[in-house]
């Protein structure tokens, strides 16, 4: 993908050295915006290691986003300052969309695994008051094999290297502030996925639908949690369709 495309190009959003995103840029004019948060059981992965789905976006005639972000190790064990910082990072690229050609009107988030859990909680954040930001400053959000509820989270191994309070807990659980959720959720999990992930998808979308709020719930017959990432990068994998979908994008 890098040899085919290039080197992104890379922004500061925050002022450490770990806040910066890649921006894979289109071509095409006042262009829709993908911000994808990475996974990494919220302890690992980098930007550069989810540059495999920019081909499809950049084809499409969209701009493709990768935020880096402190982990939770970094962190003393906290989850806040990673939600704080790619709250921060999304915020950037609304206020400088136009300066990379992009519309600030058309952006979308997406995310992975713990980086599905961050995306959720992006989705539920009320950008008019913490940010001064239009309330539907994202305009859907593709969600796959998270965790929406931390409470089991917190019953898990997790909790070895994860210190959950209870602020944190109810603060970071984007199933329980769907009163803040405005715009289409599309939720996503493997058929071979462990149970818990399984059902945290579910019962999140089951929540949303009870909210009375769109939500599409796709199950990858035959992928596991590590396999269903990799069907966002094609425009004919169960990801890659749906996120077009959700842009109103034509396959590349």
């Amino acid at each position: 993908m890098r040899s085919r495309l290039g080197a992104p190009r890379r922004y500061a959003y925050g002022a450490t050295p770990i806040e910066a995103l890649d921006v894979y840029v289109t071509r095409r004019a006042n262009a829709p915006i993908n911000i994808f948060i990475h996974g990494g059981a919220w302890r690992g992965g980098l930007a550069k290691d989810s540059a495999y789905p920019a081909e499809l976006f950049v084809h499409a005639g969209a701009h493709y986003v990768v935020p880096d972000f402190i982990n939770v190790i970094e962190a003393n064990g906290s989850l806040m300052p990673m939600a704080e910082q790619v709250r921060r990072a999304v915020a950037w690229v609304y206020r400088n969309a136009q300066s990379f050609g992009g519309n600030p009107d058309r952006i979308y988030v997406s995310g992975h695994s713990s980086g599905a859990h961050l995306a959720g909680v992006v989705l539920v954040t009320d950008w008019r008051k913490d940010f001064n930001l239009p309330a539907d400053t994202v305009k859907g959000g593709l969600c796959c094999s998270g965790m929406f509820d931390l409470k089991p989270v917190r019953l898990s191994a997790r909790s070895s290297y994860v210190k959950f309070t209870d602020e944190t807990e109810q603060a970071l659980s984007p199933q329980r502030h769907l009163d803040r959720l405005t715009v289409p959720v599309v939720l996503a999990y493997g058929a071979l996925e462990t149970p818990e992930f399984q059902r945290q998808s579910r019962d999140f979308a089951d929540a949303v639908k009870a909210a009375g709020k769109p939500v599409q719930l796709l199950v990858g017959e035959g992928y596991n949690h590590f396999e269903m990432p990799e069907t966002l990068a094609s425009p004919y994998g169960l990801l890659g369709r749906a996120v077009l979908a959700q842009m109103s994008l034509a396959q590349g």
